[in-house]
Parts: structure tokens; sequence; C-alpha cells
């Protein structure tokens, strides 16, 4: 007989209540595997109770053909083995729900199957009455089978973190202080260690890349399904897979303090925090607890005092009712629903730190942005360029201009580099102090200049979008080519191409979206109108933006702060949800609630509708776990018996058994419902 294993105590402290992320992946397998055993040598024991039943024995006909001398005491001893043994798990809970004072479904499975043994028991030794040693027996396998379907449903919830854990490679090719290369085990790097990863193998730790160009595959980490382009210089993370290029990096974080563990750290504390919704379950099954005990009292109490009925007939109706009102599923509602919809969002990149700020979201009524890396790139890039000398085409101009400002280390400089298709050859480069640049770009004379150049020389450019550009406060260069102005290139603080559709979709949801920045009217105006927010606030101080949130909050709405947790930490926290986007490797931010890895402002959207869809799911399971007691607690207690419609205890087991598992069947569909 396999020994018992120890569970958790919280398992069976209050089981109704328990967050499945709050025990290890192993916890889960070992009760997995103990359910499952159990389950198993309890049928087993079962046939031979279930032919030496009398009442089994007269419904096949078969009354007398297994009778033999003493086969009640080998029912009973067959019977005691599947009580104490099978029954083991839930004796074990009811005695702790009691040692707690906190009854719930242990309570009342434990009840249950006592009152079979003991009735029965007294049956066999001391007094007349029916057997249910064959109810006994299978209503515990019943309840064993949903406990082992229910551990299944609960550790495949939790088997995201763990594939996510297990990223990262066991092996990493080191290399050594003599310049050689060793395999060694990934748990012995430490920072400032260089490492060679070839193509198609996973980083073994979060660092820069010191050489070497690649793409990698981030997609298991941050939800991004494109592979990112990587050269010197850029961050990796631990389990991404590399693509095509070897490359070589230093190591800068292992362990706990990495990317990974992070995300299981930010992950499990989502899972335990504390739930509001779990609060109303929790009430909820203490409340059905009262009233199952009270209904069982009651139901025997009316059967064999009131009608009366025979003894054996009260005792039946009793334990059925105790049994049909587990609030098993009850148990099962909030919690599965929380491990599936925390371990979907972090595949996709969407941390959640705050479980109560995640349900809170589906009420959010307006979300202020911060515009500089979040609606936008935080980096200047060329949005017009106006022809002045038909002779040169829109790329020449920024040929031109790129070729000369390559040299530059400006942030308008580089927008205008990465905007050039080529960058030709430049000759006697020379600065034009305050003003731009100039130099000799293939046998032509280039300056690239600003607005105060040409007004001190009296060169007045002329055209129709000028005055528009101005008023959007866009930063426009002019070109001169051999002295003639030959054309002009507008930049601004690219829009991200994700913004307007995530304003879009928001506005859809019924959210107001608000900009907040520190730039000019002109420039928050463009911002504004290009991606069709309802308002925006310019010219901001950061030590300002929470005034800004608490005046939206004043209005009476309920606001959602997003940013990128650096300088928008007082806003963050001022907000009723602070929303960090773009953190990257950085899954440490204190001030947020929920935690954006990617760039990215749909997933602004996407955390909002994985809120509303996880609370739809708990509330239909709720209503399911409560809801079909309305009829099974009347039925198990015989209410319907003029009819003809008796619930047996197995059969009570049974439909508690169904509900259990429906529960557990649609907190599963969240997965098909798309971020």
């Amino acid at each position: 007989m396999e020994k018992s294993h120890s569970y958790p105590e919280n398992d069976f402290q209050n089981h109704a209540s328990a967050h499945p992320e709050g025990l290890h992946h192993g916890d889960y397998a070992a009760m997995v595997k103990d359910f499952r055993v159990r389950f198993w040598i309890s049928i087993g024991l079962t046939i031979p109770i279930l032919f030496l039943s009398p009442m089994i024995q007269n419904f096949f006909g078969i009354s007398g053909r297994l009778s033999f001398k003493g086969d009640i005491y080998l029912l009973f001893f067959f019977s005691t083995l599947v009580y104490f043994y099978g029954g083991w798990p839930f004796l074990k809970g009811l005695w702790m729900e009691i040692h707690k004072k906190q009854p719930g479904m242990m309570t009342l499975i434990g009840v249950a199957i006592s009152s079979a043994y003991i009735y029965s028991g007294f049956v066999v030794f001391e007094i007349q009455g029916n057997l249910f040693f064959w109810e006994l027996a299978t209503l515990i396998d019943i309840m064993l089978f949903g406990h082992w379907i229910e551990m299944k449903a609960v550790m495949g919830a939790g088997k995201a973190l763990e594939q996510l854990a297990r990223l990262v490679p066991d092996v990493a090719h080191k290399v050594m202080g003599d310049g050689k290369i060793q395999d060694v085990h990934t748990l012995s790097l430490k920072k400032g260690d260089k490492c060679i990863v070839k193509p198609g193998e996973k980083i073994p730790g979060d660092g820069i890349i010191l050489k070497g160009f690649t793409s990698m595959n981030e997609s298991m980490l941050t939800g991004e399904s494109k592979p990112m382009s990587k050269h010197p210089g850029d961050k990796v993370i631990g389990g991404a897979l590399n693509g095509e290029g070897a490359i070589t990096i230093e190591i800068q974080k292992t362990g706990d303090e990495s990317f990974i563990f992070g995300i299981v750290k930010l992950v499990r504390e989502a899972q335990a925090s504390k739930s509001k919704t779990q609060d109303l379950a929790n009430r909820e099954a203490v409340w059905l607890t009262v009233i199952a005990l009270g209904g069982g009292i009651l139901t025997f109490s009316i059967w064999f005092f009131v009608m009366p009925y025979d003894l054996s007939f009260a005792v039946e109706r009793s334990v059925t009712v105790l049994v049909i009102a587990c609030p098993h599923a009850l148990g099962l509602a909030i919690p599965l629903v929380v491990a599936v919809s925390t371990s979907i969002a972090a595949t996709h990149g969407l941390l959640i730190r705050e479980r109560s700020a995640f349900e809170q979201a589906r009420h959010i009524q307006a979300i202020i942005f911060d515009k500089t890396g979040t609606l936008t790139k935080g980096e200047f890039g060329v949005t017009e360029v106006i022809i002045f000398d038909q002779k040169y085409s829109a790329a020449d101009i920024c040929n031109f201009a790129g070729s000369l400002e390559k040299y530059s280390e400006h942030p308008i400089a580089k927008g205008i580099v990465k905007e050039a298709k080529q960058l030709w050859e430049t000759e006697n480069f020379k600065a034009i102090p305050g003003r731009g640049a100039e130099g000799s770009v293939r046998g032509k004379t280039i300056k690239v200049v600003s607005p105060g150049y040409l007004r001190e020389n009296k060169i007045v450019p002329h055209h129709s979008s000028l005055e528009e550009l101005n008023s959007q406060g866009k930063t426009i260069i002019f070109v001169l080519i051999d002295g003639v102005l030959g054309g002009a290139i507008a930049l601004a603080d690219i829009i991200r191409p994700e913004s307007k559709r995530a304003v879009t979709r928001l506005k859809e949801m019924g959210i107001r979206c608000i900009m907040l920045t520190g730039d000019q009217q002109q420039v928050a105006k463009w911002v504004a109108d290009e991606i069709g927010l309802d308002e925006y606030f310019s010219e901001v101080l950061p030590d300002k933006k929470a005034e800004k949130v608490k005046e939206v909050q004043l209005r009476g709405l309920i606001v959602a702060m997003v940013g990128d947790g650096l300088n928008d930490a007082p806003a963050l926290a001022q907000a009723d949800v602070g929303i960090a986007i773009g953190a990257g490797t950085d899954v440490a931010i204190e001030t947020a609630d929920i935690i954006l890895v990617k760039n990215n402002p749909m997933d602004v959207a996407g955390i909002l509708h994985l809120s509303h869809s996880t609370y739809r799911k708990m509330i239909e399971n709720l209503l399911w776990a409560t809801g079909y007691n309305l009829f099974a607690i009347p039925a198990a207690a015989g209410a319907f018996f003029v009819w003809g419609i008796v619930l047996t205890p197995a059969l009570g087991a049974v439909l508690m058994s169904l509900s259990t598992i429906i529960c557990a069947v649609n907190s599963k569909l969240l997965r098909l419902d798309s971020i």
C-alpha cells in the first residue's frame, strides 16, 4: 500500500480558496500521482465490495449465489480499506478545516463518507438496516477521480511558467581567460563571463552582444512574433533562440536576477495576490458549507422523524445532500481562471504585478498616455520632404543631407541618416557653428542648415507646406546644393504605427484616450490629431504629471496611466491602474501594476480585453458552481421523491464532479479568446 504524500497544508485548510499557483509544479505533480494511485487501488477494492453487496446482488438477480458465511465481515473489511485509504485525503482535510475553524468542501465530503461508513458499521455489528458500503466505495472513487482531474487541470495551468523557466539551456560555451572555449553548466555563470552562442542555440543568460550579428527569436519571452535583428551592443535575453549568426556575449544577469525568473516571480506574486472576486467565492463557499450541513441535518430530521421513513433512507438522503452541495466547483471557479489568465498574459509579454489592479482594469474609463517612448518612438524621423529645385527628388535631398550628417551624433542628424537610401563619400566637411554643416558630396557643395541660416543670408523659402509644418511644431532643416535651395526636410518624434490602432480600439471599448507630454502645444496637437486622441496636456513638467492624472480622476473617471516607468513613476503610482510599457528586460518596475514588455500600445488594449474576458469567465464559473445547486440540493434532499426522482450519493458525486469539470473546461476556454 503506497505511503500517503504530505500535502501542503493550505490545500486542505481551505481548498475552496487556494490559489493554484500558490503551490509549485512539483507539489501538484505529486498530488496528481497520489490521487491517481488512490483512485485505481480504490477501484480495485470496490469490485469485491460490489459483488458482496446484497443490494447489487438483488439488482442483478444473483442474490444468494455469492453468499457465504462471514461474507458481511469481508465486505466490511474491503469497505474499511476504501474508507481509510481512498478517503484519507478527505478525512485529513476534514480535520484541518475543523482545526482551523474554516469548514468547507473537505468537511462536507468527510462528514458524508463518515456518516455512510459509521452507519453501515452499526448495521454489520449492532442494528437492523441497509448497508451503504457500495455507495461509500463508489462515492470515494468518484471524488478521487474528480480531484485527480482537477489537479491535472490546475497543474496544466502552471506549465507555461515551468516551460518558461526551462528555456535557459543547461550548458554554455564559456570563453576562458586563455581564450579557450569550455562547456560549463549555465548555473555556474557569473556576471562578466563571456560566452559563445552558436546558430540555433539558446542564450544562456541576460547580457549584451560583444561580437557578431544575428537575428533572435524572443517570442516565448516577450510575445514578439518577429525575429529581432541583433548587433554588437544590443541586449539579449536568456532563453531566446539565436538565429543564423554566431555571437559572443557578456553575461550581465543570471539566476534570480534574470529576465525569465523576474517574469516567473511576478506571475507567481500576481496569482497569489488578493482577488476581490476570489473573496466573493470564498464567502459563497462558507455559506454553501453552512447551508449544506444544515440541509443535511434538516433532511435527515424530516425523513426520519416527520415523514417518517426508515433510518437507512434518511441517512442516504442526508449524505447525498452533503455530497452534492460540496463547494468543489466553487473552489476551482476563480483560482483556475486566475492561473490561466496570468499565464496567457505572461506568454504575450504582459506581466501582472497586482491582481486587484488587473481586475480593476475592466472598469477603466480613461487612459492617459505619456507621449515620448509610448505613443512615439522617442527618436527623430523624417515626416515630409519638400522639393524647391525640381532637378532633385526627395530621395536625392535625403541622400545629400544624410551623407553630410553621417558624421554627427545629434538626434536630428541620426533621423536624416536613417531616412537616406544611399550615403555617399563626403569631402571638405566642416561645421557651420550654431547653424549646420557643409561639405562636398559627388562634386557638389552641400549645406544642411537651420532656418536661422536662411534668415541671416536673406534666403526666403516659398512653399505652401512650410507654414503648416511650423504650426505642427516640427523641426525643419534646409538643404542647399551649390548655393541654391534644393529642398527641406521636416522631422518629428516618430509616431508608432500601432498607436493609432490602439487608440481606435480603446475608443471602441468606450475609453477616453488622453496624452501627457512636456512638448509644446503645437507638437502635442499634431500627435493628438494624427492618432485620434480625445484630448492632450502639453508642456507638462515631469514632476507635474501626477497632478494631471489626479485632475482627470477628479472628473469622476477611473484612470489608467501608461508610461515608461522611469520619469513617469509618480503618475503611475497616482493612477488607479499604472501600466509600464516597453519595460524590455527590466521587469522590476516597482510603481507599475502591470508591465508590458514590448513598446507596443496595442498591448494596452490587449490587457484590458483580457481583464474583461477573465472577469466574464469568473462570473460564468461562479454562476455555474452555485446555480446548479438550486436544483441539485432539493433533488438530493428528496423534494422530487413523489415523482420518482431520487438521487443516490454516488449519482450526487457524479453531478458534483461534473460541475467541477465544467468550470475547469470553461476556464481553459479563456485561451481561445485572443488578446
